[in-house]
């Protein structure tokens, strides 16, 4: 009898389980190696005398499909007929302006009794004290107008535009490993607690589509993105595959390389510069280009 009502409550009990798909396990294993890593970093800094961060893009292959982890501001893409499909975002400041001024919302001893969560378009002067400005905090998408007060004099946890916008005036980047130690110039105040190790990860199902040699995922860090645009970026490398036989390997790693070559430029009397004469990228340029199909694809 006892076994029975053991039998019983066991296949309620699985009758109550939630559906985990194999997906969902495969992004959470993913998820969570990004989170291990950043514990050992933290473990090693001292250990190995190693300080500093990154940010990591990571692209796992399982049973058919891409799984593209990003934690930081590189970015990668696919290129499927000419057709760009966005495989991760930017995690900037202001791409992610909310969270992390909900963060500071909810834990104003973050900010050091120097920042104020708040966003206002310019900073505060202390003579515009009882006057109304422009605000917006972490609830809103849009502005409004608030009476300044002393509080309101702080410097803002996130201030200045696209790629100078920066977390407590230091880092531009929301995501990725390690920082650990890293802290406000001249304090005390740490920043780590707004930076976060969680990637987020897309998933592109390959035996969805026929794949021909000139489908790609390209990844690269935001060297390449800082001067290269979705469409640039796809412009060049279908030049140089169809330069290419369609069975020769190496049509991806010269495909890389112009993309990292044509990003920083030439050097000229003022500076590196691109083709457009524009100035070409100061930041390191790691690229990927990776096959999608051809001979032995996936479908």
């Amino acid at each position: 009898m006892a076994s029975k009502l053991l039998h019983l409550h066991i296949c309620d009990q699985l009758r109550d389980l939630k559906a985990v798909s194999h997906e969902s396990l495969v992004i959470g294993a993913i998820e969570n190696a990004f989170k291990r890593m950043d514990e050992q970093i933290e473990r090693e800094r001292t250990t190995r005398l190693v300080a500093g961060g990154c940010c990591a893009l990571a692209v796992v292959y399982l049973l058919g499909k891409v799984y593209v982890a990003n934690a930081g501001d590189s970015r990668a893409i696919i290129i499927r007929n000419g057709e760009i499909i966005p495989m991760s975002r930017e995690f900037t400041p202001e791409t992610e302006r909310q969270r992390l001024q909900f963060l500071g919302f909810l834990r104003p001893e973050l900010l050091g009794n120097e920042f104020t969560h708040l966003e206002f378009p310019r900073r505060i002067q202390h003579k515009e004290l009882g006057k109304k400005m422009l605000y917006r905090d972490q609830n809103m998408n849009g502005w409004a107008y608030k009476r300044i007060e002393e509080d309101d004099l702080k410097f803002p946890l996130i201030y200045g535009e696209g790629k100078k916008a920066r977390v407590m005036a230091t880092i531009g980047v929301t995501r990725g490993l390690g920082d650990h130690d890293l802290k406000v110039y001249n304090s005390n105040i740490h920043i780590k607690p707004f930076l976060s190790c969680v990637p987020e990860v897309r998933v592109y199902d390959l035996t969805q589509y026929e794949h021909c040699p000139d489908d790609v995922l390209v990844l690269g860090t935001d060297g390449l993105w800082d001067v290269t645009n979705d469409r640039e970026v796809a412009d060049m490398v279908t030049e140089v595959l169809m330069s290419y036989e369609p069975n020769d390997p190496c049509r991806y790693t010269k495909a890389a390389y112009e993309l990292v070559v044509r990003s920083r430029g030439a050097l000229k009397e003022r500076g590196w510069r691109l083709a457009n004469d524009k100035l070409g990228s100061g930041d390191d340029i790691s690229v990927f280009v990776i096959p999608l199909g051809g001979p032995g694809n996936y479908t």
